[in-house]
């Protein structure tokens, strides 16, 4: 079976975008699942803790 140039292309803009829509869909929705949210608060709350094992500035 001979693909030409642009059934291969037609193949990969459709097949890609559908891919990239459900992917995009998967971090969202893990992202806003709700069993994350404490982990995502703590992430967002490192930098500015304030930790004794970085060496400090003179």
């Amino acid at each position: 079976m001979n693909l030409t140039y642009a059934e291969v292309s037609h193949f990969a803009q459709t097949w890609g975008l559908v891919f990239l829509v459900a992917l995009f869909l998967g971090g969202v929705i893990y992202a806003l699942w709700p069993s994350n949210r404490t982990r995502f608060d703590r992430a967002s709350r490192l930098p500015l803790e304030d930790d004794d094992d970085t060496p400090k500035e003179r």
